[in-house]
């Protein structure tokens, strides 16, 4: 393969590549979470890999052997740290990486990386969709007593918050009575306010009903 083709080649991986992650960034990513301090970030990411993949795959030789230490290399210095960045966010980190490793490798038919690029879209996109367990929330909550019975923290969270699907127990102050959880909740529907003091809170739906006979009333 003569050097004019190897760069046609590589262009035609780079505008696959560039197409892919344009989508995946500003499609899907942005819309739905809109950090806009990640867009850089995923994009440098996806970009410089597609740059050192594609430059040591066109290596003769021990290409392939340069390729595997020069991959290990260049991911050994990605970090995440799990307090800034959410787990979706962290799996649009992966889908960037594979995207720029799928599309650098010069080898790979250009069909075959544009299926597999379509099908990490398509994986991502039906995976973060926002109607998707679209009530499932997760919290940090400080609460100013400290139950010691599990039955009294789950009705205590239901009152609060609304139908706790599990939680996790970070910190219990006994001498300020008070404990720190994380807490994964899904959130009632307007029919299903919790109650306040046993009465039920007023929810834009019921008020919206009630304003007939409130009307007939004055």
């Amino acid at each position: 393969m003569d050097s004019t083709e190897n760069l046609g080649q590589i262009a035609a991986h780079l505008g696959l590549d560039l197409l892919a992650v344009t989508l995946l960034t500003f499609g899907v990513f942005y819309p739905r979470h809109r950090r806009r301090e990640l867009v850089p970030a995923y994009l440098a990411l996806n970009v410089a890999l597609f740059a050192v993949v594609a430059a040591l795959g066109s290596v003769g030789g021990n290409g392939g052997l340069t390729l595997g230490f020069g991959l290990f290399g260049v991911l050994s210095i990605v970090r995440l740290r799990s307090d800034a960045v959410q787990h979706q966010e962290v799996a649009y980190y992966f889908i960037t990486l594979v995207l720029g490793l799928l599309c650098g490798l010069p080898g790979l038919d250009l069909m075959v990386a544009a299926g597999l690029a379509c099908v990490l879209l398509l994986v991502m996109y039906a995976a973060d969709h926002p109607r998707l367990y679209a009530r499932d929330r997760r919290t940090i909550v400080t609460l100013d007593v400290v139950h010691r019975d599990e039955s009294d923290l789950r009705a205590d969270l239901w009152r609060r918050l609304g139908e706790p699907l599990g939680w996790t127990v970070r910190e219990i102050d006994l001498v300020r009575d008070l404990m720190v959880l994380e807490v994964r909740y899904r959130e009632p529907r307007p029919a299903e306010a919790p109650v306040d003091g046993g009465r039920l809170r007023a929810t834009p739906a019921r008020l919206a009903a009630a304003e007939p006979a409130i009307r007939e009333t004055v």
